[in-house]
């Protein structure tokens, strides 16, 4: 098949699912082109883009100037360039009686650009990463920039923020004309619902990963006074709710000085949860350890003995999605706590695999890690159920195929 991914920034530190995904389809033959938005910043890459070669088949989209005088005079000489077959798509885009604001903005426009300066714009699926990018799409389609099956995959942050900025019925055209919408948990199935997506219309499909490179081990305490060594990977940003954690564990050290408490990721919230780390005198106790590598991120894992991730729902309505990363910790044979957040509860086994506790509940937080601690026991038999739980449901090889799947009974409903 030939498959057109179409997603926001390209490569993204967050958003690693996508470029598993990509590669996976890639091992099983398929074709795939990327079409993305530039990093705003320098980003660390992906051993993966350079294995499987993927600037060849990344096609950005251009800068659209802030100035509207600006917007308007790039406008011109790419319509002066184009080709008659390929003028239609353009013009089309700047149609403000049909496109609105799109086409007003000259969004719509700038977008179908890297369609339309290929010669091959057709393709067997678009698949669109995120509720945005899947109404953009529809709209390439429409324009005839782009032509295929769309399949779009909603995540978290698309069902959450953007309905409560834009409204409730800012994905209508797209529940209407995308062939399939996927979502990564009940919950984000539930949220769509509401949005008044058609349910025959949406396919669970979680984001996976390969079981195989993560390695099992029971954890245990390797001696008495040991460090005990808690685990958190995550963005620095408010959702994940790094600020309770930390407060918990700076409670769970009065009692056990032992532990250690290391937290993987960048972002906006590095300098605020330096100077919490600082306030409640953890320095020796609790680390930022900043981005890392998928290969380091995995060493820390292996050295940790219990995972936390107390996310919370953001001021601006911004939520987790499926957490991959506690499939990650569950599949390495970590025990959890985490939160009562949004996919969560699908995420892992509630009492088994792992405990859940209200989000900002730092009291809650600390009787789970204290319990743990006091019951490292318990941590090999918590650590087999998550391992088997993402095995059966997580695994990146099923997930491809059901993905495959899902773009065949497409493909054939079009022939039907």
């Amino acid at each position: 098949m030939r498959i057109a991914f179409l997603i926001g920034e390209f490569p993204s530190v967050s958003e690693t699912f996508i470029l598993s995904q990509i590669t996976a389809l890639i091992d099983c033959g398929h074709q795939v082109d990327i079409y993305a938005e530039c990093p705003s910043k320098v980003v660390k890459k992906h051993g993966d883009i350079d294995r499987y070669e993927l600037q060849k088949c990344i096609f950005y989209y251009p800068t659209v100037p802030k100035n509207w005088v600006a917007r308007a005079l790039g406008v011109l000489p790419l319509l002066f360039r184009s080709t008659n077959t390929r003028l239609r798509p353009l013009l089309e885009a700047l149609n403000i009686y049909r496109h609105g604001e799109l086409a007003a903005s000259m969004r719509l426009f700038y977008r179908a650009i890297p369609f339309v300066s290929r010669e091959d714009h057709h393709y067997d699926i678009v698949h669109c990463h995120h509720g945005h990018v899947g109404a953009m799409g529809v709209k390439l389609r429409e324009i005839g920039a782009v032509a295929g099956q769309i399949v779009t995959s909603f995540h978290g942050y698309d069902v959450n923020v953007i309905p409560a900025l834009s409204g409730s019925d800012v994905y209508k055209e797209l529940f209407q004309k995308a062939n399939v919408i996927t979502a990564n948990s009940q919950f984000t199935i539930e949220k769509l619902m509401d949005l008044h997506c058609a349910a025959d219309k949406i396919v669970r499909l979680p984001v996976g990963l390969d079981v195989s490179l993560y390695s099992f081990r029971e954890r245990e305490v390797s001696q008495e006074n040991a460090p005990i060594r808690l685990l958190t990977v995550a963005r620095l940003v408010e959702k994940k709710g790094i600020e309770y954690s930390i407060r918990a564990v700076s409670k769970v050290i009065e009692k056990y000085p032992n532990i250690q408490y290391e937290i993987v990721g960048d972002g906006p919230l590095l300098r605020r949860l330096q100077q919490l780390i600082v306030e409640l005198r953890l320095q020796d106790s609790v680390h930022l350890l900043g981005w890392k590598t998928k290969e380091e991120v995995q060493k820390y894992y292996e050295q940790a003995h219990i995972f936390v991730l107390a996310s919370v729902t953001a001021a601006n309505q911004d939520r987790e999605g499926q957490g991959l990363v506690l499939q990650e910790a569950q599949a390495m044979g970590l025990p959890v706590v985490a939160t009562l957040h949004n996919g969560f509860p699908d995420s892992v086994i509630q009492g088994r695999s792992a405990f859940l506790v209200p989000e900002r509940d730092v009291t809650a937080l600390v009787d789970r890690l204290m319990y743990l601690i006091e019951n490292p026991g318990s941590w090999a038999e918590m650590g087999h159920v998550g391992r088997k739980y993402v095995e059966e449901n997580f695994d990146i090889t099923d997930l491809n195929q059901q993905l495959l799947d899902i773009y065949r009974k497409v493909q054939m409903s079009k022939g039907a």
